[in-house]
């Protein structure tokens, strides 16, 4: 099997100068998307608050001007900052995580390789799918619900407004989409789980009250004290728990077939009767 690996061994020294140069590329295209993401902050912030506009249009306050507020002279530079942040991240990752794999698949098997290369295909596509939900729906809905606590004023009762601070604003959605991709990460973690052969469905189906209670139990740590996203958040992992059930069930089908492939071959050759010596 030595001879799938494509690379020599290497003394560690070569391997501490393989690992600078990945970190510079990784750092560097972080940099890079940084100072870019840092230029637009303000349109990128501004991106970021078409969810609270759309929840002012939910709850019926067309007549209100969408404000937000920052109580520190310092406060909109360094929630700019997080924002260069965020976007150089996610920007950054795909050659972030094309620098990981160059680094550790020349010790990997061929068959490895195969197997690991759609799980870092799937994995972004994945993180996307859960900022995405967050971005149109949970968001819009967790600040109407934030709305929907508002007093108008009047005899009797004082006039409370939402005026959210600009970080304040910007750790929420940040919060809930770092939370709603790193659980729409649950399929490509337990499939590998499944492929290195530490766990398998009937261990996944055992374990499914456990993991409806982490579920709940997650969600009200990773998201805002309220209901509406903290359900929001546990129904998908359940969902995602599922479809990873499933798919270990795939994965050992697949294994399975491959088994018996490689058994009925091995058997062919065995019972092919060898051809006499010639004379």
């Amino acid at each position: 099997m030595s001879g799938e690996i494509e690379d020599k061994p290497q003394p560690l020294m070569e391997h501490l100068i393989e690992l600078r140069r990945r970190l510079i590329w990784a750092v560097g295209a972080f940099f890079v998307a940084f100072l870019v993401c840092f230029y637009f902050a303000k349109q990128l912030f501004n991106f970021l608050v078409l969810p609270f506009k759309w929840s002012v249009h939910w709850a019926g306050l067309t007549h209100r001007n969408v404000e937000l507020i920052y109580t520190a002279p310092q406060e909109f530079f360094f929630t700019q900052i997080k924002v260069a942040m965020f976007g150089a991240l996610v920007i950054a990752f795909p050659v972030i995580a094309q620098q990981i794999y160059k680094f550790v698949a020349p010790g990997l098997y061929k068959n490895e390789r195969a197997a690991f290369l759609p799980f870092l295909i799937a994995s972004p596509i994945l993180f996307l799918i859960g900022a995405a939900l967050v971005y149109f729906f949970f968001t819009p809905m967790v600040m109407w619900f934030f709305l929907a606590m508002e007093q108008g004023g009047g005899e009797g009762e004082v006039s409370i407004q939402l005026l959210p601070k600009v970080s304040e604003y910007l750790g929420l959605i940040m919060t809930l989409i770092f939370a709603f991709g790193l659980v729409f990460q649950l399929p490509v973690v337990s499939s590998l789980l499944v492929r290195a052969g530490f766990i398998g469905s009937q261990t996944l189906v055992e374990k499914r009250k456990y993991a409806i209670v982490i579920a709940f139990v997650a969600a009200a740590v990773l998201t805002p004290p309220d209901p509406v996203s903290q359900i929001g958040l546990a129904l998908p992992t359940i969902l995602l728990y599922e479809i990873s059930i499933y798919t270990a069930r795939l994965i050992e089908r697949q294994r399975a077939q491959d088994a018996a492939a490689q058994a009925d071959a091995g058997a062919q050759e065995t019972s092919t009767p060898a051809k006499p010596d010639e004379a």
